[in-house]
Parts: C-alpha cells; structure tokens; sequence
C-alpha cells in the first residue's frame, strides 16, 4: 500500500515544453443540453451530481456550481437524461434536441420513514468485508476502453496558476482480480494555460496527472482502503442510512485505530443495500502525523522550503446499469502551505484533479497507441500545448468549468498573447 499511488511536485520553475498534437474526432452528429441542478428545498445548487444518458454510455457531472453541458449522439431513438446524487429522488428529462438555453433542474431530498424499510443488520466491519468479498461479481467482468475528461487546476491563495485539461482513454481490465498493473491511461488530446506572471514561479505539478483514472478506482484499487488484510487498522460504525437513485445505501464512516509507520485514511463508504456493492466513497488523509503525511504525498521540493499539508481529499463514485457497477468520477483535492525558512509569510496552496468517465465500450489494451500512453511519472502540463480554440474539444464531453475557473483561464490567455 501504502500510501496514495499519486505525488504532487514543487519546484523553483515553470518548465514550458512544446506543443504535443493529438487526433480529433471530426464527428458533430450531435444534440447539446445544459443546465444547473439545484435542490428544490434550500434552492442552492448542487456539486457533482451525476448526468448520464439512459441506454447509452454517455455521461458527465455538475461542476462545483451545479452547472454542466452534455453532448448526445444521435442514435434516430428517443433521448432520456438521468439525473442522479446521493441523498435525493432521481430525476428523468426527455431531450428533444439541443438547447440553447440553459434548463434549471430540481431535485428533491429524499425522506425516508425507517420503520418502513426492512433493514437487514448489519455489524459495519461485517458488511465492509461482504461488500469487499462481492467486488468481483457486482463489478465489471470484462475489460473497457472508457473516454473520461480530466482536469487538474492549481490555485496559489484565490487565483488559479495553472490548468491542464485532456480528454484521455482509458484501458481497463475486469475486476474478477484486483489488480491495475494492465490497466492504462492514454491522451488523446489535451492543453494547458500556466501563469507566466515572476511571482508564480513555485510550479505545482501533479507527478502521473491522468493516472487518477486507474489509482484511485479504490474498488480496483483496494490497497488504499479496501483491502480485508488491513481492516484492523480501523473502526467501523454505522451511519444514517441514505438513497440514491431510489436505492438504499448503507453508509460506513471509518478511523484510524493504530498507529503505523504511514499515514491512514477516514472517511464514509456508501454500500448499495440490496446489492452491496460499493457506490461513493469519501475519504481524506489522517495529517496528524504530519511527517506521514508529506511522505504520502510530496515527490520533490526545491531546498529551504517547508511544505505543509492541510487538506487531502478524496471522492470515488461508481454507477450501475444492469446490476453491473463502474466507475464513473473520480475528483480528489490537496491543500498545503510553503514558506521558505527565515521568512515571515507563508503562501497557500490548492490542487485538484477530478475525472470523469464520459463514455465505455469493450476494448483491448491495443486501443491505446503505445507513443499515446501516459507515465505515471509524467506531468500533463508538460506534455501538451497552451490554448486558445474556443472549440476545441469538439463532440468530447467536458466538466463545464465553474464561474471563477471560467475568469482564470481568460486572464491566463491574456497573459500568453504576444
């Protein structure tokens, strides 16, 4: 295990490399629909819901503004939208084609009266090890090639000095084994807006970027939390049950309960009650130890600086369509402060990536170009261009970016015109 397959980089540099070209899908045989979910009680919009087209694979999710924008093909049948979160009813929208005006979507909570709901007990640490023990039969049983969206922003106090967005392929092998060694990551295309600004020269990079697609599939993945042989290192207790899209959810908070020589994890797993598959999890790294802590995540940093975690989050969310469960956002975020010995001040620091899966189809490992693999010591931003194309992700399906990210990269642009 032990700690997050992922690394963050701090050095004394902006390293700007040359432009990497990608194909492009020509095909604009395609409806758009856009919109804001927001619930229906508080009125206030909802983050990271999730927008899936029923009988088709595409999908995305609301942005932190509960804004997004989705791209139907035409298939000449009927076009239905599922709108789906933890904690609300699900909602369905016919599509008739595309929109130019933005729809507003309510959802509302789900109340549940618990004495009518047969609830089989349940010992937490009992069904945490059920659900562990089903991952290969309530998974997918034959190998994807996914399409996600990744996006990776660094942000120095409130201004943004660096965004890197790719449309990426994602090769990856059943679940009957818990094992990512054959999975793989590919680019298909990609850019990047970097602050050129002289007091934006701590450059935050994100060390494997795009590999967030395979490391972070937890279910996968489980040496980071869901592995049976390091269950005793937490508590397990019962939470409130909850809904989502009209299905129970058992929900599993856990704590560290020894004391090692890494960093654990705490958080909540949400469990599908009548299947118990494994549906969101939410967790964050324990920085009580701050030594474990920045081992877990700090890969190289320039001499004299001192690097101090204050935040690292993860969420993991998995869909279901015919009883077989995939992953489908994967969104984590790390907080942290630098100063330099000797200096009064110190400056803080936001990373976040999320990913999520816009499309599947079966695939073969071959389906990803050799020279298109993406490292996992390889950082996006080196690796593709800066941008300016309005257009220029086409029929891909994006996160659409929220209004302060929206603000940023114009600035950004500004800065790199000549």
């Amino acid at each position: 295990m032990k700690t997050l397959q992922k690394i963050f980089l701090c050095m004394i540099a902006v390293l700007l490399f040359g432009p990497a070209t990608f194909a492009q899908d020509d095909d604009t045989n395609y409806i758009t629909i856009s919109g804001v979910v927001k619930d229906r009680v508080s009125r206030q919009v909802l983050p990271y819901v999730n927008i899936s087209v029923i009988d088709q694979e595409t999908a995305t999710v609301t942005n932190s503004d509960g804004e997004f924008t989705l791209k139907i093909p035409q298939t000449g049948s009927p076009i239905e939208i599922l709108i789906a979160q933890i904690g609300y009813h699900s909602s369905r929208i016919k599509v008739q084609g595309s929109e130019t005006e933005k729809r507003v979507i309510w959802m509302n909570p789900s109340s549940m009266v618990l004495k009518e709901v047969v609830i089989q007990g349940y010992e937490p640490r009992a069904l945490v090890r059920e659900a562990i023990e089903k991952v290969p039969q309530n998974y997918d049983q034959q190998s994807r090639l996914l399409t996600g969206f990744y996006r990776e922003t660094a942000k120095k106090r409130r201004h943004f000095i660096n965004l890197s967005e790719a449309i990426i392929s994602i090769y990856k092998t059943n679940y009957k084994i818990s094992d990512i060694a054959h999975d793989k990551v590919g680019v298909t295309k990609g850019r990047k807006l970097v602050s050129t600004k002289v007091s934006d020269t701590l450059a935050v990079k994100l060390v494997g970027g795009p590999s967030i697609a395979t490391h972070l599939d937890v279910v996968k993945n489980p040496n980071i939390v869901l592995s049976i042989e390091d269950m005793d290192n937490y508590d397990y207790h019962m939470e409130e049950i909850t809904t989502i899209n009209g299905r129970l959810q058992y929900v599993v908070s856990f704590l560290p309960r020894r004391i090692l020589p890494y960093a654990l994890y705490m958080g909540k797993m949400y469990i599908d009650q009548e299947r118990l598959s494994f549906t969101r999890l939410e967790f964050s790294l324990d920085l009580s130890d701050r030594v474990k802590a920045i081992q877990a995540i700090l890969r190289k940093k320039p001499a004299g600086l001192r690097f101090r975690p204050q935040e690292v989050s993860l969420l993991v969310d998995y869909t279901e369509h015919d009883g077989v469960s995939y992953l489908s956002y994967v969104r984590d975020v790390i907080r942290f402060r630098c100063d330099w010995n000797k200096k009064l001040f110190h400056t803080s620091y936001t990373v976040t990536a999320e990913m999520v899966v816009t499309d599947r189809k079966p695939g073969q490992s071959s389906d990803i170009a050799r020279k298109d693999r993406f490292s996992d010591f390889a950082v996006l931003s080196d690796n593709v261009s800066t941008f300016y194309d309005e257009d220029f992700w086409g029929p891909y399906n994006i996160i659409q970016p929220e209004e302060d990210l929206d603000k940023a990269i114009e600035k950004l642009k500004k800065q790199h015109k000549p």
